[in-house]
């Protein structure tokens, strides 16, 4: 079944929000049961007051893109469409392709945009100082950007993947200032295309039929247009006249538009993404494009691969050509948590619950800090039933439930505007942003996926139990408004931009909302983005919500094949050989690099793309190869080996998914009294790595009709796991054929020995 962006129809969009009512100065508009304000709270901060765009621009700009530092910060960094890098200077676009000289190192990956005025710049014939540069459109990963000043203008696009930039003039033609002489190899002064070298990187410059040129033999070229305002450029593979000849084919037909399509197949577990480019073609008739595949695509598509190819900070970068093309991937499930194999008793579980349910409620810091303390008890809930320890499960649901709708209102229980613990909604910028707010999710936008994944994946384990808490009346209209503003898939949602935190073409998300860098936008915790996606999909479970269960799939299915990929190469095939660590942190538009931004302490740079661990982690299982070596690096780079002292139960669970035994003798040798990392639990820890010593490793081959599965390998033994979310009777069908039905709420197991082929 393909979906194609809507997720939630305008009705059901705004059928939820009810009224509103004014609390002082602030007005409460309510959603559901729940509600929120539309004043941030006083002596509280906000998003940026400038966004650098154009009267063109519709609707709420994005942020969270590879490109936001041009709308929302100083218009002064670089930004990495690749296989280009490309940074707005008041004389026009700086253009450069970095992945000619790429470098590494132990710590990390640098494909930047070089400085100075590498490769050249694009400019203006009659205007060298434009001034700022300003956001002129947008499409999924494509960007106009406009340079005008009177009666002069620039507006180029360019695009994720696309090896063209395009360009279009008023009062004005084609000037184009080179780091040094270039050596033009094919074409001349009467000649419309050109073919040119310049610090040994190779570019295509395609003017319009009867086009001259002046200035070969300096650093400056000026084109004459003959009265034509289209203009291209192009980075080349190579200098050979084929490749050019090919490159002129397709340059005058300018993308104008990128759309992405995704879909969902339960009965094959595959999910399809299709990237479709609309273009304008100013002279010939074609209506194609030039397109280079990132290794995620490009492992994952029957579209035909041309032979050229780019270098990149992400691999390879195979060139398509075509109006568009389709990956499909499997999805490999997800569970709440894992089954119950008898890794541990009733008796042992119970006494590690004890201290969780001793502490006393725990008191508002942030949307950061408390979602980690929801996403605490969202997981112990599952755990604590499946060992029939039903007043434990009652008592933590009470208080996930009590906590989730403090946050969901915005006004005390004697109706006075609260101060914290709510939700803002900035009209102008698009945004819902959750006071007390931290690490830049306010001033800059960042990290929502990471702090709202954690309160979508809590509230799914209430409507797991209770959907008429989720219903739209009650509490799942504040879950839907944070679902959109993390990753609405509507584009034409009046509140917030399509898809904030997740880029379509890159294949995954990005933390920064501004992104003021120089080596462009980042993400670190890719694992707290997918805990994001696990809670997205069993919130649309519990719901019964196809449409964003089909979302939640892409999202979870994309983002762990780009994990796989880039953050942990489980190839080695992407990272140079001179990157010698074992896993790329963050990864940047420019660089992939082995550190985070709070500690080099090598338990917390490998654990913060482990953390939190659920039934949703079973992805980082699936290459145990890879696993191993991850494991070993972490072992090898810290100084008292596998005696960890930080985050120690994060390392343990990880180990669990290449040597369970192993984890087991490091827990038990490990002092009790041990601090573990804040949301976790020893609960959680014990559950996982004793009952994966039962089941054995995650097994990738093997997909099921059902979201919510999962296939466990162990000394010829096949455990197959589905879980039941209602309560009547399903029946999932594994890929092998092996069915497995469940008669009520709650995971259902089938193991069968494993048939060994000849």
């Amino acid at each position: 079944m393909k979906l194609f962006f809507f997720g939630f129809s305008r009705i059901a969009v705004f059928a939820f929000v009810l009224s509103a009512c004014t609390q002082g100065e602030a007005q409460i508009i309510l959603a559901g049961a729940g509600s929120y304000a539309t004043e941030r709270p006083a002596g509280t901060k906000g998003p940026p007051t400038t966004i650098y765009k154009t009267g063109r621009v519709p609707g709420k700009m994005p942020s969270n893109d590879w490109w936001s530092s041009l709308a929302w910060a100083s218009n002064s960094f670089s930004h990495y469409p690749h296989p280009l890098a490309v940074k707005t200077e008041p004389s026009g676009l700086r253009i450069a392709y970095p992945g000619a000289n790429i470098v590494a190192n132990s710590k990390g990956i640098f494909g930047l945009m070089p400085g100075g005025t590498d490769d050249f710049t694009l400019g203006h014939s009659a205007q060298t100082n434009f001034g700022k540069a300003l956001v002129d459109g947008f499409s999924d990963w494509f960007l106009d950007v406009l340079f005008a000043t009177n009666q002069q203008s620039l507006r180029v696009s360019y695009g994720h993947g696309s090896p063209f930039v395009y360009a279009l003039y008023a009062g004005g033609t084609p000037r184009l200032a080179f780091s040094s002489v270039p050596r033009v190899w094919s074409g001349s002064e009467p000649d419309a295309t050109l073919g040119v070298t310049v610090n040994g990187r190779h570019f295509g410059l395609f003017a319009p039929t009867g086009s001259t040129w002046r200035g070969f033999g300096t650093k400056a070229f000026t084109c004459d247009t003959v009265g034509k305002a289209y203009f291209s450029l192009a980075v080349l593979p190579d200098n050979q006249e084929s490749t050019l000849s090919l490159f002129r084919r397709f340059a005058h037909a300018h993308v104008t538009g990128s759309r992405i399509e995704w879909g969902y197949e339960p009965a094959t577990s595959d999910v399809t993404t299709t990237f479709r480019f609309t273009t304008k073609s100013h002279e010939g008739d074609e209506s194609a494009t030039l397109s280079g595949l990132y290794p995620h695509q490009w492992r994952n598509t029957s579209a035909t691969l041309l032979p050229a190819s780019y270098n990149s900070v992400r691999g390879v970068m195979k060139l398509a050509q075509g109006s568009a093309f389709t990956t499909r991937m499997k999805f490999p499930g997800v569970l709440p948590v894992l089954p119950n194999a008898g890794g541990r008793t009733p008796e042992q579980m119970s006494a590690l619950l004890q201290p969780e349910l001793n502490k006393p409620a725990f008191v508002t810091a942030d949307t950061y800090w408390d979602g980690k303390q929801l996403g605490k008890l969202a997981t112990l809930i599952p755990i604590a039933e499946q060992y029939a320890l039903t007043n434990a499960a009652d008592t933590l649901r009470d208080r996930l439930r009590a906590r989730l709708e403090d946050w969901f209102s915005a006004t005390a229980t004697n109706g006075a505007a609260k101060s914290k613990a709510l939700f803002h909604n900035d009209e102008r910028v698009g945004t819902l942003i959750g006071y007390p707010a931290s690490y830049g999710s306010d001033t800059e936008l960042n990290d929502h996926h990471f702090h709202y994944g954690y309160f979508i994946k809590a509230a799914a384990e209430i409507a797991r139990h209770d959907p008429a808490w989720a219903s739209d009346a009650r509490w799942g209209a504040m879950v839907k408004l944070l679902i959109r503003d993390v990753v609405s898939p509507d584009h034409g949602d009046a509140m917030f931009p399509f898809l904030r935190c997740f880029d379509p073409y890159a294949g995954h998300s990005w933390a920064s909302g501004t992104s003021h860098f120089p080596d462009g936008n980042n993400n670190e915790s890719s694992s707290e983005a997918m805990n994001a996606w696990t809670g997205l999909i069993l919130w649309a479970e519990a719901t019964g919500d196809r449409a964003l269960r089909d979302l939640g799939v892409f999202l979870f299915t994309t983002e762990m094949n780009t994990i796989q990929e880039y953050w942990f190469d489980v190839r080695d095939e992407n990272h140079p050989a001179a990157f010698t660590a074992s896993v790329a942190t963050m990864i940047w538009g420019g660089k992939g690099a082995n550190e985070t931004w709070f500690t080099p302490d090598p338990q917390l740079v490998h654990g913060i793309n482990w953390l939190p661990m659920h039934g949703g982690s079973l992805y980082l299982g699936h290459f145990p190869a890879y696993a191993e070596k991850n494991y070993r690096a972490l072992v090898a780079e810290f100084k008292d080996g596998d005696r960890f002292d930080n985050w120690p139960d994060i390392a343990w669970m990880y180990r669990a998914l290449s040597d369970p035994r192993d984890a087991i003798r490091l827990y038990e040798a490990a002092d009790p009294a041990k601090k573990i990392e804040d949301g976790n639990t020893r609960a959680n820890v014990a559950h996982w790595i004793y009952n994966l010593d039962a089941l054995g490793k995650p097994d990738r081959s093997l997909t099921a009709d059902h979201p919510l599965h999962a296939v466990f390998q162990n000394a010829g033994v096949r455990t197959y796991v589905f879980w039941n979310l209602t309560d009547r009777l399903i029946t999932t069908t594994f890929s092998d054929g092996q069915k497995v039905s469940a008669t009520k709420r709650g995971p259902a197991t089938v193991r069968r020995t494993m048939k060994l082929s000849r």
